[in-house]
């Protein structure tokens, strides 16, 4: 259905043109922070709207690049906020992601060294992908410290514990070109309360960037590898059925144009209209994968939708 509809390009749509998407798209991907939630609250009427696309025979799933936490946490904070009908299946996080391109991909043959949260660590634990869980002594340097034998990747994550020692030890890793660099995302930072930010995977995966010379493979968003991870478990996923929900223009968009999706930015997250506008206007082309199709302000647009569906079918 890609390019089938005459309203598409950055346009802000609601009623009739949503409701023509919902009967015309069988796979729905949404990103989760700024799209399902932004924290621990949950975006009004969002936890509605995937109960009515899951009631209505749609697939579901969830693309995140957060890797803080494994997918049974993740499926916990969807009870908590509500989202009673989401299942584990339907939840792929760049850290689970990685954990499958490490073992089913790549097929490692010896350790991880993980610069990252336990969360990732606990993903890797779950699909038998043996890491690096020496813990270094708080007086150690990178002059007299050990370093693990058998290291065959390392991977970056956000490390809220982030130390020197750990980017120098992975540095060191890397002067193997035999070592595989690898990274769940390569997001720049994260918005927090009161204006300030969090930097995120990607700042660290710079680091190591410039310390080793290389260029780090990246898992999540906007990599193709997760799309090819939802295409392997659910069967029949056509690109051109799908629509990619997110609020981030530089990945839940590009992501959407690298897997020939269509995409839909909503505004209660990262990315505003005006950046997307911006980038249409680009002479840029690079900077026009980063434009969405479609634009509402929140997903809870969709509900009018459903009803005149079921007003419909009454």
């Amino acid at each position: 259905m890609a390019g089938a509809f005459g309203f598409k390009g950055c346009q802000k749509i609601r009623g009739p043109q949503i409701r023509s998407l919902l009967d015309a798209k069988d796979f729905f991907l949404f990103d989760c922070d700024g799209v399902i939630w932004n924290g621990e609250k949950a975006i009004c009427g969002a936890a509605k709207v995937v109960s009515a696309l899951i009631r209505r025979g749609k697939n579901v799933v969830f693309v995140t690049n957060n890797c803080t936490r494994p997918r049974d946490n993740y499926l916990h904070k969807f009870y908590r906020l509500g989202f009673t009908d989401v299942t584990l299946e339907q939840i792929f996080s760049s850290s689970y992601c990685s954990a499958l391109y490490l073992r089913d991909v790549v097929k490692v043959r010896g350790q991880v060294f993980v610069v990252g949260c336990d969360g990732l660590r606990r993903e890797l634990q779950q699909a038998g992908v043996a890491f690096v869980e020496e813990a270094d002594d708080p007086e150690a340097t990178i002059y007299d410290c050990v370093l693990a034998p058998g290291v065959k990747a390392v991977l970056v994550g956000h490390d809220n514990k982030l130390t020197f020692l750990k980017l120098a030890k992975a540095s060191c890793y890397l002067k193997d070109p035999e070592c595989l660099f690898l990274t769940t995302d390569n997001d720049p930072w994260h918005p927090l309360s009161g204006g300030r930010i969090l930097p995120g995977s990607g700042s660290l995966t710079a680091a190591l960037e410039v310390a080793s010379g290389r260029k780090a493979t990246v898992i999540g968003k906007p990599s193709r590898f997760m799309f090819e991870c939802i295409s392997t478990q659910f069967s029949g996923v056509d690109p051109a059925q799908c629509l990619m929900v997110g609020d981030r223009l530089e990945t839940d968009m590009l992501f959407g144009s690298n897997c020939g999706l269509d995409t839909m930015l909503t505004l209660t997250g990262v990315s505003q209209i005006e950046e997307a506008q911006e980038y249409r206007n680009s002479e840029l082309t690079a900077n026009h994968s980063l434009v969405p199709d479609y634009v509402v302000d929140t997903i809870a647009d969709f509900l009018p939708a459903f009803e005149e569906l079921n007003e419909q079918s009454n």
